[in-house]
């Protein structure tokens, strides 16, 4: 089983936390689907025999597509791919846009990158909507029969209180969505907030706060049923993303478009050139892991998860060897109640998702 990722890197105006790479140049949309499906096209044989489980349109603004556009992607990659019968099939939407391109036929989950609910916060971070609109668009996708909506939002804004984050959760519990992905905000660099940050304009939020920040999502989540089945990732049962879930377990995926990363289920990346005019002229940057990447990702990926590290599969796949020394290095951490073993996985405890980072890179390769 395999996935595709098909990136869409036109915005109306750019975020002001946003890093990835996207463009302005709306203009452009109706060429470059085209180059897209020549990519799409001309990697079919890549993945030799695999089964397309999963497709996300992401972004950008996917959502700035028109249905016939839309229609056009789905059709290339159904013709050159085997995609199962059940795929989730996602697209990101801004709350801004008209909901047309997410009631394509094929789109069965829409990711809605709504941020905060707070006016003033949205303006601070240059998003294009308001509180009403999101809400709006939530409700107007339910009325159109989606039923696997996800909402973003972002913690530790500046200058935000635990008040306006509680209104946020309040708001988005109270939506009947199937899906929320939290996460704290981090200063890019070359963002437009870390400028203002680096200007004195802003402040960061103290660290106390994030921490409370994140403990109250967690309970409020939990308390509405959401599975916490990821650091940042919270759904009700049945409606885990199946697309985001195979980065951390390794699978094979496509992605498509500027700056889009593949990944063979082996050995191999690929990255294109983040470049609207060229990407696909360039040769891709091919990167070749090695024992101890494979090994540091398996560790990373499965710590994110709930379900934590199989300890049995790091012994089949890594040896003995490996398996010893990350019990080891695991040892202090599960003295503290950072982590602990359940099931044959190992697992952070809930106290130490906040300082994920810091056990992760304790039980990393050391060669």
């Amino acid at each position: 089983m395999a996935g595709i990722y098909v990136h869409i890197p036109f915005c109306r105006s750019r975020c002001a936390y946003c890093d990835f790479f996207s463009t302005t140049r709306e203009r452009e949309i109706p060429t470059y689907i085209k180059t897209l499906c020549r990519e799409i096209e001309g990697r079919r044989d890549e993945l030799p025999q695999a089964h397309i489980e999963t497709i996300y349109i992401g972004g950008g603004t996917p959502s700035l597509l028109s249905s016939d556009q839309v229609r056009q992607l789905l059709d290339c990659i159904y013709a050159n791919y085997e995609v199962e019968d059940e795929a989730e099939v996602t697209l990101e939407m801004n709350p801004d846009d008209p909901i047309n391109a997410a009631l394509e036929r094929g789109i069965n989950r829409v990711s809605l990158g709504i941020q905060t609910f707070d006016d003033s916060l949205l303006r601070l971070i240059r998003r294009r909507h308001d509180s009403a609109g999101a809400i709006r668009t939530v409700k107007s996708l339910k009325a159109a029969d989606i039923a696997n909506i996800s909402i973003d939002l972002i913690y530790g804004l500046p200058g935000q209180t635990m008040e306006q984050w509680e209104r946020d959760l309040n708001i988005a519990l109270s939506l009947d969505i199937q899906h929320l992905s939290a996460y704290a905000l981090s200063y890019e660099a070359g963002t437009a907030l870390t400028r203002l940050r680096d200007s004195g304009q802003i402040a960061e939020v103290p660290e106390e706060l994030f921490v409370q920040m994140y403990e109250r999502l967690c309970q409020r989540a939990e308390e509405a049923g959401f599975e916490h089945y990821e650091i940042s990732n919270f759904a009700l049962p049945g409606f885990h993303s199946r697309h985001n879930s195979s980065y951390w377990t390794s699978k094979s995926y496509l992605g498509f478009g500027p700056g889009a990363h593949s990944y063979n289920g082996k050995r191999t990346r690929r990255v294109n050139k983040p470049d609207l005019d060229s990407y696909l002229d360039s040769p891709p940057v091919l990167e070749h892991l090695t024992p101890s990447d494979l090994y540091d990702e398996a560790l990373m990926c499965g710590l994110r998860t709930s379900r934590g590290i199989d300890l049995n599969a790091i012994y089949h796949r890594f040896g003995q060897q490996r398996l010893d020394y990350l019990q080891r290095m695991a040892a202090p951490h599960l003295d503290a109640g950072r982590l602990i073993v359940k099931d044959g996985h190992l697992c952070l405890t809930r106290q130490a998702l906040m300082v994920s980072d810091d056990v992760m890179s304790d039980l990393m390769a050391d060669d």
